[in-house]
């Protein structure tokens, strides 16, 4: 039986494949939001779906419920730029998140919050993705 013969359980049940991805967004983080930094429960989307933004990799960060409810539908740069919180770190790793750069977004966010350095080296070892130094080319996004 070859590799390419194989059914994986995500081929059979789809929103078990959107979960695992959902799970993954909050363990890159350390499940913090990226905003604020308080722990995340939900994701939002950077471009916001009402203006066209798509639930891919790059658009959906990880952010508390406060976050995504004040930010709504609004240019996330204009509203950030408002907020308490506001930290220039963690706009210059939204913006990397956003143009696919995720190595460089959680390095960012290790800077804007120490210790979130131990929790994002434990999911960077644990996915394949994050751990390939040889080809930074071959990132796979998924659509949810």
């Amino acid at each position: 039986m070859h590799s390419r013969d194989a059914v994986f359980l995500e081929d059979l049940c789809p929103k078990l494949r959107v979960r695992r991805w959902r799970q993954s967004l909050h363990t890159y983080t350390g499940k913090s939001c990226i905003y604020c930094g308080k722990p995340s429960e939900s994701i939002d989307h950077v471009l916001p779906r009402s203006r066209g933004g798509l639930s891919i990799t790059e658009n959906c960060v990880p952010a508390c419920l406060s976050c995504n409810g004040h930010k709504s539908d609004a240019d996330v740069f204009d509203w950030y730029r408002r907020q308490r919180f506001y930290d220039p770190r963690r706009a210059m790793a939204i913006r990397a998140w956003m143009d696919g750069d995720l190595r460089l977004a959680l390095r960012l966010l290790q800077w804007a919050q120490p210790d979130l350095q131990q929790a994002t080296a434990d999911s960077t070892d644990a996915d394949p993705l994050l751990t390939n130094q040889q080809d930074d080319n071959d990132w796979a996004f998924q659509v949810a």
